[in-house]
């Protein structure tokens, strides 16, 4: 008896070390290292929880918009926390190929645009600036103001604040300046990185001068400023397909695509854990708190992972609701 005692004893160590080894062997999950404010945040949200409340490695991979929906698609990575869904050919294709898929609607609320400081048009008398551009309401009266938005390398033009190259945005703002008619009198000029873009533009209204961005929300610095988001043509979604195909030599006008933040994934993880893709599908992010958290990181230079633990200690009846019991019993004691 006491032979089969020691048997079993050793079977079981045997299995335990197993399972050990089969655990430590896990492949992670791959994340997109997404290189804007709110996207980074909510990637680092989503990894504590998979990492916590599922007992999964994860990592991130670092790449543009459009080489991680492509490596999305091939399954190279499995996760993008905050995809806009829907704006991109590589996405569309992908997604009607069945290789990828949009869960959740994340963070209701979200918008971009044009945007120039409220001073530009209405003045601060507080400050001493007065308007520069009065009658500014779309972008169609952005050509009678270019000497405004003055390029200092292109006295004759004026400058236009795009996205950084490589995401889908640079794409479809670089198309608009075209599709009206300002790609003779602005010069598209490309910050290297979304927090040199924020840099630029911070910088202009610190010191009262005009400035013509890109922008879009969530993210702290809409909240930190007061900003008016000048008008475009009314949606319209064949001139919109002419916007996101970098090579259309004729564009057309239209806004955007409604924004829809959702979680990209692909099917292939999708099918492989069903559980987490479930959890997806109930994250919502309130645009209050992200904001708030988003500021906090963006303010104090504050890593995106402590961020999102401190989100996760603070805002506990947000994220308990997109888990299981058992899964949020998880996680919460990993923030203790």
């Amino acid at each position: 008896m006491k032979g089969l005692r020691t048997l079993l004893a050793a079977s079981l160590t045997t299995l335990s070390l197993s399972a050990a080894s089969v655990s430590a062997a896990q492949a992670p999950v791959h994340f997109a290292d997404l290189n804007w404010e709110s996207g980074s945040l909510i990637t680092e949200v989503l990894r504590v929880i998979v990492e916590k409340g599922y007992d999964l490695p994860t990592d991130t991979l670092p790449g543009t918009t459009i080489t991680l929906e492509t490596a999305l698609a091939k399954n190279d990575i499995q996760v993008i926390g905050e995809e806009w869904a829907g704006r991109s050919p590589v996405w569309v294709k992908a997604e009607a190929e069945g290789k990828v898929v949009g869960l959740g609607d994340t963070v209701k609320g979200a918008t971009e645009g044009w945007w120039v400081p409220e001073y530009v048009v209405k003045g601060d008398p507080a400050k001493g600036i007065k308007p520069l551009a009065p009658d500014l309401k779309s972008v169609k009266d952005l050509a009678r103001y270019k000497d405004v938005f003055k390029d200092p390398e292109s006295p004759g033009k004026g400058r236009f604040l795009n996205s950084p190259i490589g995401w889908t945005s640079e794409v479809v703002n670089k198309q608009k300046l075209k599709a009206y008619g300002l790609d003779d009198s602005y010069v598209n000029f490309r910050s290297g990185s979304g927090a040199a873009l924020d840099a630029e533009i911070a910088s202009s209204i610190r010191r009262g001068k005009p400035v013509l961005f890109y922008y879009w929300s969530p993210t702290p610095l809409m909240g930190r400023y007061k900003l008016i988001q000048l008008e475009e043509p009314a949606f319209d979604a064949e001139a919109w397909k002419t916007l996101t195909d970098a090579d259309n030599p004729n564009p057309k006008p239209t806004r955007s695509l409604a924004s829809k933040l959702s979680i990209g994934v692909s099917a292939p993880f999708q099918k492989e854990y069903p559980q987490i893709a479930q959890f997806f599908e109930k994250v919502e992010f309130p645009i209050e708190p992200l904001n708030k958290a988003l500021a906090t990181m963006s303010e104090k230079h504050t890593a995106p992972r402590e961020v999102a633990q401190a989100f996760l200690k603070e805002h506990p009846q947000v994220w308990k609701a997109w888990l299981t019991a058992d899964v949020a019993q998880k996680v919460e004691a990993s923030l203790k």
